[in-house]
This record gives C-alpha cells, structure tokens and sequence, in this order.
C-alpha cells in the first residue's frame, strides 16, 4: 500500500517510443501502406522518418511532408478530409499490426504498471497519437482489460498544440486533480521532454531507435529502458543514487520525487 507521506501520486506515460517502439517498425510501414492504398508514390523509408519525427502528430506529419515534398497536393479540395481520411487509412494498418503481436512493449513496462497498480498509483497516459492507437496498443499487449487500469487517457487532438507544447500534460494533471509535483513522466524523446519539463513534471527519458542522440537536458533520468531484475538499463545521466536497484521501480521513483532529492544531470 502506498504510504500518505509520500509525494508519488501519478505517473504518466507516453506511448509512442516509450511504451513500445512503435516507429521505425510500425507507423512508418503504416503510413506507407496507406500510400500504396491511396495510389501515392510516396515511400518514407528509414532516414526520412527520423526527420518527420520532428514533427508530433499524424496528422500534422502527413501536412509538413505535403508541404516539403509534395506541394502540388497542396491545391487539393478538402485537403484537410484528404489528410484525415489517409491517416484514418494508415491507423488500420498499424492496428493489424499489433494485431500480429508484431510490437512488444518495452523492457519494464509492464512490470512498472503492475507495480504502480499494487501500489495504488494512479495511472496516466499523456501522447499526440490517437485514442484508437492507445487502446489498440494497450489490448494487444497487456490484455482487453488492461485500458481500464489508466485513470486518464489524454491522445490525439483532445488538444489545440501538441508536444513539445505543454497542453496534453497539462489537461491530463487537470483530468487527475493533481499538482505536477506530485506526477512522474516518462518520456523518450525531446519534445517529450520539452512538454512535460513545462508542465513541471519530472521525467524520466527512455531513449528510443530514433531519440539517442537528442537533447535530453532537464530530465531526473536519461536511461535505454526501464529494466528488469534479469535485464538492467544502462544509465546516461542522473543521480546512480537514486537508482536503488539498478531498475526502475516504484521506489526508484518515490525516491525522485522526495524533497531530498539530489539527482546530478
């Protein structure tokens, strides 16, 4: 049971690249089999991903590339339809997808979440990507059930800007009642970060295929992944005090949150 001395209320989770990576290997193939169905020749191969993650949202990806690469389809008659229609297209094939079993969730994932329900923690998600991927996510992974253990799902256009903009952490603290001090974020890339770090949250950063290499700076903890007992993350920067069992779990994260807390970066 959680004890009423500690700060730790809420932890809240990003998906894409946090809780699975769902990128290089699942969007990405997405969009272009949504390409190929609405007769584009578009083909966004590795490289050019990694450029277009800049841009969060779908929706929004799918304009920026319009913009950059493809301006004649800018002339189009409802291009903003078209746009949703094809990203409508592209979230189908991502589902069949995880359907397959072909995107496992991350190393300590599902450990931390079982440990957080134990706990009595609230449960949070906080992403751009859209409820339907969430939830696709969630089933195919954890089980059907598992989309009732959030006590808050903020995805897709629930807000006007999406990260590195604050707003989707902002509406889930408001949906949860919570003061930022008391949440925990866990985030994998630079708007991630850039996000939660303006909505006050502290957060951990699980670097990610295409995130490595970003700027991480204001994070509690930069690791590769969560870990396990049997698999320990390696750190890149953050307090090793604070990681007591060289993973992380739930007293890991109380401990971040203490008014103590000395972490270095």
């Amino acid at each position: 049971m959680k004890k009423n001395n500690i700060p730790l209320s809420a932890v809240l989770f990003d998906v894409d690249g946090t809780l699975a990576e769902t990128e290089r290997d699942g969007h990405r193939p997405a969009f272009n089999a949504a390409f190929k169905e609405f007769e584009l020749d578009w083909h966004w191969d590795t490289e050019l991903y990694g450029k277009l993650l800049k841009i969060t949202g779908g929706k929004e990806r799918i304009r920026y590339y319009i913009e950059k690469y493809a301006p004649d389809i800018l002339s189009k008659r409802d291009l903003s339809n078209w746009i949703a229609e094809l990203h409508k297209t592209k979230t189908k094939y991502f589902v069949d997808l995880l359907a397959k079993g072909n995107i496992p969730l991350r190393s300590g994932i599902a450990r931390l979440i079982h440990e957080l329900r134990e706990n009595e923690i609230k449960i949070g998600i906080a992403t751009t990507t859209t409820l339907e991927n969430v939830t696709s996510l969630l089933k195919y992974t954890l089980g059907e059930e598992s989309i009732s253990w959030f006590d808050v799902i903020g995805a897709g256009d629930i807000v006007a800007q999406k990260k590195p903009a604050p707003d989707i952490y902002y509406w889930t603290l408001k949906e949860l009642g919570l003061p930022p001090q008391q949440c925990i974020a866990i985030e994998d890339s630079e708007n991630g970060l850039q996000s939660s770090y303006a909505a006050g949250i502290k957060t951990i950063i699980t670097i990610s295929e295409y995130t490595y290499s970003q700027n991480f700076n204001g994070a509690a903890m930069v690791l590769t992944d969560l870990g396990e007992p049997g698999k320990l993350p390696s750190i890149i920067s953050g307090d090793i005090a604070n990681l007591n069992n060289r993973w992380i779990d739930v007293s890991t994260l109380m401990t971040l949150l203490a008014p103590n807390d000395r972490q270095t970066l």
